[in-house]
């Protein structure tokens, strides 16, 4: 008897075969090149496979939404597209950035039709599914705007505080991994309640995914973080980390901190090694770690809480142990 719970690895090899047959057939071919382009750059797939291993915790089969995972995956990279340009960023993935490639015009208009893309993919879905499935696809595309301005509004803000932070990494990533799942679990037919604590564990895994980002950033293994290190120490980034700096520093330490911050011709690797000892000075690396494992017990409660057999949450826990580097 085979295993009716697909494996991570199963669904990730479904979700890219998937997408790299989709494409779209419309015309202007200028339109929508940069879209396929988009696409065809990989990464993780985080969200579609989330979206596939939520659906599976209660039906068998998961390959029969694949086109609403793909949709999810179409209004990620939508936000990418446009992320890269406000960032005016020259690489995604190793590949030069959809307004490098073309232009800032093209981008946006080739954005916009992901967008759409994106909502008429996922609205093929079941009839007496959509309205649930919109709603919260809706949602969750505007709360994911809403991150983005509080992030853009952060950068010229010198007082922002832990819980504004959290709340920004919350509606910037976390809700859409939530989405993710509770989509999954909507077209599932699941309970409501299931689709809720679902999503809880989501987003509560975002949180603590997010700060582990932050966290890597300063004290992660280069080779096994992907890029080097202390990239949001030399751009001021406003992070867990920053942020908790300055409000835990002595007077002294803050006018360390101050000096690095302000300063603008400055060596990149002493100012990532000095600004390093300042936080592990304050403590930032070991409270870092406290509140990352806060935010990764309190998703195991709400994955606990979905009612169905252990067994069928295994592949789940596992992936999401992968996704935080810790056993789940």
């Amino acid at each position: 008897m085979t295993n009716p719970v697909c494996s991570a690895d199963e669904i990730l090899l479904q979700v890219n075969q998937f997408i790299d047959r989709l494409g779209c057939d419309r015309k202007p071919e200028g339109l929508y090149a940069p879209v396929d382009y988009a696409l065809s750059m990989g990464g993780k797939r985080i969200r579609p496979t989330l979206m596939l291993l939520g659906y599976n915790l209660f039906e068998d089969h998961p390959e029969r939404i694949l086109m609403q995972a793909a949709a999810l995956e179409t209004y990620h990279n939508y936000t990418l597209l446009h992320d890269d340009l406000m960032d005016h960023a020259d690489l995604r993935r190793g590949h030069e950035t959809v307004h490098r490639r073309w232009n800032a015009n093209q981008a946006i208009l080739s954005g916009d039709a992901m967008l759409v893309l994106a909502y008429q993919r996922m609205a093929s879905c079941p009839e007496d599914k959509l309205p649930a499935v919109l709603r919260l696809f809706s949602q969750t595309a505007l709360e994911i705007c809403e991150g983005q301005q509080l992030d853009i509004d952060f950068e010229t803000r010198n007082d922002v505080g832990e819980d504004e932070y959290i709340e920004m990494i919350r509606l910037k990533t976390s809700v859409l991994l939530a989405c993710a799942l509770k989509i999954g679990a909507i077209l599932a037919g699941a309970s409501a309640e299931d689709a809720d604590n679902l999503y809880k564990f989501g987003e509560q895994m975002g949180l603590a995914f997010q700060l582990q980002d932050d966290y890597l950033d300063v004290y992660g293994d280069p080779k096994v973080f992907g890029k080097a290190i202390g990239g949001d120490i030399v751009s001021n980034k406003k992070t867990y980390m920053l942020i908790n700096a300055f409000n835990r520093a002595t007077p002294a330490q803050r006018a360390q901190l101050t000096r690095w911050v302000e300063a603008t011709h400055f060596d990149r690797e002493e100012k990532v090694r000095a600004m390093t000892v300042l936080y592990n000075k304050i403590g930032i690396d070991r409270l870092a770690q406290e509140k990352m494992l806060y935010y990764f017990d309190e998703s195991k409660r709400y994955l606990d809480a979905v009612g169905v057999p252990a067994e069928r949450k295994l592949e789940l826990r596992a992936y999401a142990g992968r996704m935080m580097k810790r056993k789940y």
